[in-house]
């Protein structure tokens, strides 16, 4: 079954109360409505090109509560776009219970995972070999500037406030862990953070699962009430000709 928009919908508006319960506050795009999109000229075509605001996928998994994301990404440049010269990205990411990305590994992006609040966060680990493959060798990372070293396969837990740094060709999957988090009909939800080097979610990844599709289709079962970061209409010929 195809990720609906009625799940895309509902998990948005419980990534807002997530948010909002650990006292963050989102950017005013996050809000915006499809009409307010609609008025927007120009002057927004950095959310637009940099796949800014929500992002809800099951990666082609047609089993979102199991494999599944959803975050809205806060800042980020374009890889080779003079335009768009920033060398860095942030995520905020709804971690319920369990709930993962597929294996996967970026080819240059290098990121920290920060558990911002909730409950704990399960990092599990392993080194890409050269072919893409799990490898068997142990290797180091950095877990709140410390050197921490690993075997293949290692979970390293973090509590609200610790992070960790993953590397590039590192396999990696995280979750949060079961029996924390502030609950929500009884599940658990911690807030997470991503801070890497510019994210270029259409070449930078590498799943080792056959299902790996960064944005599904997505089937239209209600009306969009936003549009997700990879969804966003250009600027009306109306709009870029009053700006110029």
């Amino acid at each position: 079954m195809n990720l609906k928009r009625s799940v895309v919908n509902a998990s948005i508006n419980t990534a807002k109360e997530v948010i909002a319960h650990f006292g963050m506050h989102l950017p005013p795009f996050a809000h915006w409505t499809v009409e307010q999109w609609l008025q927007m000229g120009p002057d927004c075509d950095e959310i637009r090109d940099c796949m800014l605001g929500w992002d809800v996928t099951d990666f082609g998994s047609k089993d979102f509560y199991n494999i599944g994301r959803t975050l809205f990404t806060v800042r980020n440049g374009r890889m080779n776009q003079p335009n768009y010269p920033k060398q860095y990205a942030e995520k905020w990411l709804i971690d319920p219970e369990n709930q993962r990305a597929p294996a996967h590994f970026h080819l240059s992006k290098r990121e920290d995972i920060i558990c911002r609040a909730g409950g704990n966060v399960l990092v599990q680990l392993t080194k890409a070999d050269p072919e893409g493959n799990r490898s068997n060798e142990t290797f180091t990372t950095q877990v709140d500037g410390c050197v921490r070293r690993l075997g293949p396969g290692e979970i390293v837990r973090l509590r609200p406030g610790e992070s960790l740094t993953i590397h590039p060709r590192t396999i990696h999957q995280f979750w949060g862990e079961e029996g924390t988090g502030w609950k929500i009909d009884g599940v658990g939800y911690t807030l997470s953070a991503e801070i890497s080097s510019v994210c270029d979610d259409l070449n930078d990844n590498v799943f080792l699962v056959d299902y790996g599709i960064r944005f599904p289709e997505i089937e239209e079962d209600e009306a969009r009430a936003c549009y997700l970061c990879h969804e966003y209409p250009k600027a009306s010929a109306e709009l870029i000709n009053t700006v110029s």
